[in-house]
């Protein structure tokens, strides 16, 4: 199914739920006056035109940032909500649906009496069904107000938390010039979901106070486009360390999503521009390649690849190319977006490798994280979803992610910027 005729069919597929909503509520505050039902009816279709409207205007015109934001903002909560109320409208229907069952074979059953006898006295309940399902239906109201307050408060103190997590990485074959070395490291930085420029900078700012050696980005620059950065790169070309930045791309960067899978000049032109914007930024972009980080005169091997991911995903990386000439290395740092290629790939074909960095699931945006436990539903998608794993004397780590992407926010899962010490042991 192409792009358009399933952004059709999930508009008429909302506008259905729409008015299976509209009509449940009107059923149950059924006594309200012709005037408030008329201004209820075009508030809530003229409110639903907006959002329908916006989508399209979003995905196909060049709106500015913040009015995209404001268009997701309203929507994934009006939808959130409505997803809440939805179990219970269902379990009134079904309730009600079984009663009048219930009447007819009743009903049925008094038709095929013999004539002369009495029927039995069947107990009414007056109004019964319908003060239930008011209950039910304001019941429903009321959980979806839960959702509504948590994921508003996630957009306004959710989205732009910059949370420091610290790790330490033992790495046995590590030169000695290289123990105590420190990285900082962010990932999936959706520049095309921003509208907040001071709160990136002051996540910026934090990352240069802590005075890495160097610093690694796990791709997803973009949401789709290159021009998304045209508000952000100045910020992001503060980012800079002693030894350097290196980068890598998402899946994100390529275009699939706005151009689709195929090729061509446009989608072309476009990856040429965000691995433009690297460079103009100052960070050494790895396509499938390595470079070696010398200090006093010892090495370790620093590996980028392309997005390489299980499943959907596309899977441009070369790890052949990748590993090419590091044999002598005692250490190697691999770059890699989706931390489903550790397991695809790497574990069983690349024991070299010491330890991948990853992003990709941004915890999807939704769990809660602490010291000790960490739980989002991301993890019924992705074993390894956030934070260090290891398995046998490889390791593993995933960044949770600078950006948000979709829902304008975060809820228990915060943005991530990670700042690794190096020890021998």
């Amino acid at each position: 199914m192409g792009r358009l005729p399933l952004i059709i069919f999930l508009s008429v597929f909302l506008l259905i739920f729409d008015y299976y909503c509209f009509k449940a509520i009107l059923a149950v505050f059924k006594n309200w006056k012709p005037r408030t039902k008329r201004i209820f009816t075009i508030v809530w279709w003229g409110y639903t035109a907006f959002l329908v409207v916006g989508i399209f205007s979003s995905i196909y015109l060049n709106l500015f940032l913040t009015v995209r934001a404001i268009i997701m903002v309203a929507f994934f909560l009006t939808v959130g909500c409505k997803c809440v109320m939805l179990p219970f409208l269902l379990i009134d229907d079904l309730r009600r649906g079984l009663i009048k069952l219930s009447r007819w074979r009743k009903n049925a059953a008094l038709k095929d009496q013999p004539e002369g006898v009495l029927p039995e006295a069947v107990p009414v309940t007056q109004d019964e069904p319908i003060s239930r399902s008011a209950f039910i239906i304001k019941a429903g109201l009321l959980t979806a107000s839960v959702p509504l307050a948590s994921l508003s408060w996630g957009i306004v103190s959710g989205a732009y938390d910059y949370k420091i997590k610290r790790k330490t990485i033992i790495l046995p074959n590590l030169p000695k010039a290289f123990d105590g070395i420190r990285m900082g490291q962010i990932s999936d930085i959706h520049s095309g979901s921003f509208y907040n420029r001071k709160a990136v900078n002051g996540g910026v700012d934090m990352l240069l106070a802590e005075k890495t050696d160097f610093i690694f980005f796990t791709g997803d620059l973009v949401n789709d486009m290159a021009s998304e950065m045209r508000d952000y790169q100045d910020i992001f070309t503060r980012v800079k360390a002693p030894l350097g930045v290196y980068s890598t791309l998402g899946n994100h960067d390529y275009g699939d999503y706005h151009f689709g899978k195929g090729p061509s000049p446009a989608k072309a032109k476009n990856l040429q521009d965000v691995i433009k914007t690297h460079k103009l930024m100052g960070w050494d972009l790895l396509m499938n390649e390595n470079r070696r980080l010398k200090v006093d005169g010892e090495e370790i091997g620093i590996l980028g690849i392309e997005n390489w991911g299980m499943g959907r995903f596309p899977k441009y990386g070369r790890m052949d190319l990748a590993v090419k000439n590091t044999d002598d290395l005692p250490v190697k740092l691999l770059l890699s977006h989706d931390p489903s290629h550790w397991r695809g790939q790497v574990l069983e074909q690349y024991p070299q490798i010491d330890i991948m960095f990853s992003g990709h699931t941004h915890g999807m945006q939704f769990g809660v994280r602490t010291k000790d436990f960490q739980w989002s539903p991301i993890q019924y998608i992705y074993k390894e979803w956030a934070g260090l794993y290891q398995e046998q004397k490889q390791q593993l780590y995933v960044n949770v992610g600078y950006g948000f992407l979709g829902y304008p926010g975060r809820v228990g899962i915060l943005p991530e910027i990670t700042i690794f010490e190096f020890k021998r042991a």
